[in-house]
């Protein structure tokens, strides 16, 4: 199967979060956004912008490459 990561979501600041029921929300915290893609058995880590950065994370591979394929992960590590 072919398939293309999403775009990555984006913070946007607010002073007070307007929570619907049953959602929650978290303070940003600073560090690399990446989005992890497995497919085929791979996984490749990409900035926000398309840079792969999958060999500098490594930990982040070895805890990601047990997750089914395909899977798409948007975060910040």
């Amino acid at each position: 199967m072919t398939w293309t990561l999403p775009e990555p979501m984006m913070t946007t600041p607010v002073s007070v979060p307007d929570l619907r029921p049953g959602f929650a929300a978290e303070s940003k915290s600073e560090g690399f956004r990446a989005l992890v893609s497995v497919d085929a058995g791979q996984v490749v880590l990409r900035s926000r912008h398309g840079t792969e950065i999958t060999a500098s994370f490594l930990e982040v591979v070895a805890g990601t490459v047990q997750l089914p394929d395909p899977t798409a992960l948007d975060g910040v590590m």
